[in-house]
């Protein structure tokens, strides 16, 4: 419990620390890239931009976080439920050791990349501020819906804005 009280005061202090306002719907998604949890540093970078033209589900999540946890493997589920040219989920882990995350994961795979930033460079660039956040964003790079925590019940809100999307080419 202190140790996750710990890393949850450390994130809140770098997101803090961060001069980004949060972004909202209406808003363009700020283009990163981040290298994939797990591997060989400078062998695999993501980056947001690969993925214009596709509706974007981005979730920054973290192996401490409950709530995040509990969204796994809804986000999983909704990833096969749209078609691979139209849709894509990207992660952003926020855990401190990559070790962590990269055993987390291990025990909860998913077909979807999630990517480090132990330093919390990408969620401040959001100006996020609550653990998980996630953006749903279109396919030209438009944030049209933000999300909050997570709580069981919350994935049919975020389908609906998701195949909404996903339809209107």
């Amino acid at each position: 419990m202190k140790k996750t009280l710990s890393m949850t005061i450390s994130l809140l202090l770098a997101l803090l620390a961060g001069p980004a306002l949060a972004l909202g719907e209406g808003d363009a998604a700020k283009d990163f890239a981040a290298p994939l949890l797990g591997a060989k540093p400078g062998s695999k970078t993501v980056s947001l931009s690969q993925h214009r033209g596709k509706v974007v589900y981005l979730d920054f999540w973290a192996s401490w976080c409950d709530p995040c946890q509990a969204a796994l493997p809804e986000i999983e589920k909704l990833r096969g439920e749209f078609p691979a040219s139209d849709f894509q989920v990207v992660a952003v882990n926020v855990d401190q050791s990559a070790k962590k995350a990269t055993k987390f994961l291990s025990r909860n795979p998913v077909s979807y990349p999630s990517l480090a930033d132990p330093k919390g460079r990408v969620p401040r660039m959001f100006g996020l501020e609550t653990m998980p956040t996630s953006y749903v964003i279109d396919r030209k790079g438009v944030i049209r819906y933000v999300h909050k925590g997570f709580r069981k019940g919350d994935m049919e809100e975020i389908r609906k804005k998701i195949a909404k999307l996903v339809a209107s080419k």
